[in-house]
């Protein structure tokens, strides 16, 4: 078993720009260079397949989840290291954070956002303490971040939950505060 695991929210899509799945080859590969596993969605399309071939061509190991009802929407990629298929889109997000000592989010649409606030919400609710970082890529999640900032200006949360989450521009800066953040 690798020293660490680090589950990874991100599109079944590739996005409007080179830059995302780029971002997403860069961290697979910096996952597996880390020896640290990559859990995921199990998807071989979009961004999660992205940063998937990209850890297992580094060498790294690969952690997959996909609900039954997805695995031909998103051609469910079967020579990952550990492929595990549930019945529910609840019970693949429960299986992928319990896997996981950190979550990354790369960008993504409603399914990756769908996973990262019920990250963030179980952290609120002291349920863990994993870290959580927003990979930014070209600015993607800058809304995001602005929101969460308001949803605490406005009194609906503590200001804890804005240091909940870490936010990095680059893989690297992203491997950075998983290193000192699980040091």
């Amino acid at each position: 078993m690798p020293a660490k695991s680090v589950c990874v929210y991100c599109g079944s899509r590739s996005g409007s720009i080179p830059a995302y799945a780029q971002a997403a080859r860069d961290l697979g590969t910096a996952l597996a260079r880390a020896e640290w596993r990559l859990v995921y969605g199990a998807g071989d399309v979009g961004l999660m397949g992205e940063v998937a071939r990209a850890a297992q061509g580094a060498g790294g190991e690969t952690f997959g989840v996909i609900p039954t009802h997805l695995m031909n929407l998103e051609v469910g990629k079967t020579d990952l290291t550990r492929f595990v298929i549930t019945e529910t889109m609840h019970e693949r997000k429960k299986v992928m954070l319990m896997n996981a000592d950190a979550v990354v989010l790369l960008p993504g649409g409603a399914g990756s956002l769908d996973e990262l606030f019920e990250a963030l919400t179980w952290r609120q609710l002291g349920l863990h303490d994993k870290p959580i970082v927003v990979l930014n890529t070209d600015g993607f999640w800058t809304p995001l971040l602005d929101l969460v900032a308001h949803v605490i200006d406005k009194g609906f949360a503590d200001p804890s939950l804005g240091t909940f989450l870490l936010s990095a521009d680059t893989p690297d800066a992203a491997m950075d505060l998983l290193r000192s953040s699980l040091a």
